[in-house]
Parts: structure tokens; C-alpha cells; sequence
């Protein structure tokens, strides 16, 4: 199939002819402003202040990426930011320690980071998780930090686990997730909070696939960093640019 960008990822989802690699456009952002859903009003708290120094250290480099054409795809840089955002905000909501906050920015931050492409791609989580265990120093370096074996335990968990539904778990997935249940169940949610990006409505997040007590609660705050992030992008900021503009235009940071 074709990587080249034609027409709006929403008529081409319509007709299943999305390819490898997809570009948000115009026209499905204007699509996914049109269906937001009818949400209560509501008024995100600010980052704690530990929490927002370590979203200033969430872009990744772009060198880490196991396919580089996918930074400013649907699965690149600005989705991760959101996703570590977000996965920031229940760190906050849940009163997570230092150590587990930063364990859930980082993976957040990572979690597809040695994706191939951005259909399906099996395994990626897997991938990506060998990965970070095999680049600890470097990761937890860019975050100002220094790794701690039983961070690196959870934020590998949560990595891999982030793309198996629960309902798939083996016996060797319960046993992982057993030892970081919070950290992971954290990051699968931060993760699907962020899928208002994606060019069709069945495709939105849904909390029958997560074990998060606060996600519905994030749910207009995600659909909004989208949409904002979005427009920033198309209208010349760079992905992380463009994040952070959407954090401080909902007062985030």
C-alpha cells in the first residue's frame, strides 16, 4: 500500500484505504471539531510543579524513533506529548509519588516509539520496550533523572503492555502488570484518551478497554489538546511547539 498522503484521513478511512503512513490535514481536524461529543462543562486543574518539569523534558529526540517518517504522523511526537500529558494529569489525580510520576511521563513519552508504521503494527509495544530497557541510561537522562531498576521494571511493563487489551492478557502479561498495575493502567489510559486524534468516530476512546476511576473526567480536556495541538501544527508550529501552546491554552502549565 501506498505511504503517500492523498485526500483526508477521514475519507480515507471511509473507504479503508488508509495508508502506512498518515499526516493529519485540514479537513479531519475540522471533522473532529464538528463531532465533539456533548461534554459537561468542565475546568482542568494546573500540573503540579513536579509533574510539569518533567513534560518540559517529554519530546523525545526524534533519533529514537525506529521510523523517522513517523515523527509528525498520527503516532509521533504530538502524540506522545498528549499522551504524557495526559498520562501527568491522573499521575496528579491519583497522587502518585515522584518516582511512579516520572516512571508514567517517561513511558508515556516512549510508548510508541519503535513503531513501523501507523496501522496496526502487532508488537510494536513489545518493541519498544525492549528498546527502552536496552536505552534506560539515555531516557532517564533526558528527564533529568537517573534510572532506578524498579522504574525501569515498571515503565518497561507499561510500555508493552499499552497496545494488549486486557481481556488478551497471558499469565506472563498478569504477572507483569501485577508488579506495576497503577503505572500501567495509568499509561493504556492516557493513551486512549488521546485517540480523538484518529479519523473515525468507532476508533474514539471508550472506557470499556481502559481500569481508569478518572477518564471520563479528562475526556473533554483530551478531545480539546487535540484539536489545538492540531491547528497549531497545521498552521506552522513544530510538533512539540504545538503541544505545549495546547497545555498553556487549557491552563495546564
Amino acid at each position: 500500500m501506498s505511504t503517500t498522503h492523498t485526500g483526508s484521513l477521514v475519507d480515507l478511512a471511509a473507504r479503508k484505504e488508509l495508508p502506512l503512513h498518515q499526516f493529519t490535514d485540514a479537513a479531519t481536524v475540522e471533522w473532529i471539531k464538528t463531532n465533539r461529543p456533548d461534554f459537561p462543562p468542565t475546568r482542568p486543574s494546573p500540573l503540579h510543579t513536579i509533574t510539569k518539569t518533567l513534560i518540559e523534558s517529554a519530546a523525545i529526540p526524534t533519533r529514537w524513533l525506529a521510523e523517522p517518517r513517523l515523527a509528525d504522523s498520527i503516532h509521533g511526537h504530538r502524540h506522545a506529548l498528549r499522551t504524557a500529558v495526559l498520562a501527568a494529569l491522573l499521575a496528579d489525580r491519583h497522587g502518585l509519588d515522584e518516582s511512579d510520576t516520572a516512571v508514567v511521563v517517561i513511558a508515556a513519552a516512549v510508548h510508541d516509539c519503535q513503531r513501523h508504521h501507523d496501522k496496526d503494527d502487532p508488537g510494536h509495544g513489545g518493541r519498544a520496550a525492549v528498546w527502552l530497557a536496552a536505552n534506560a541510561d539515555p531516557v532517564w537522562t533526558h528527564f533529568r533523572r537517573r534510572p532506578r531498576p524498579s522504574e525501569v521494571i515498571k515503565a518497561v511493563a507499561a510500555v508493552r503492555l499499552h497496545e494488549v487489551p486486557y481481556e488478551a492478557f497471558t499469565a506472563a502479561d498478569r504477572a507483569d502488570h501485577s508488579r506495576a498495575e497503577r503505572v500501567c493502567d495509568v499509561v493504556k489510559a492516557a493513551d486512549a484518551l488521546d485517540r480523538y486524534r484518529l479519523p473515525k468516530l468507532s476508533w474514539w476512546p471508550n472506557r470499556q478497554y481502559v481500569r481508569e476511576p478518572a477518564f471520563d473526567e479528562l475526556l473533554p480536556l483530551a478531545h480539546d489538546l487535540v484539536v489545538i495541538s492540531e491547528e497549531a501544527f497545521l498552521a506552522g508550529a513544530t510538533s512539540a511547539a504545538a503541544v505545549r501552546y495546547a497545555t498553556a491554552e487549557k491552563g495546564l502549565v
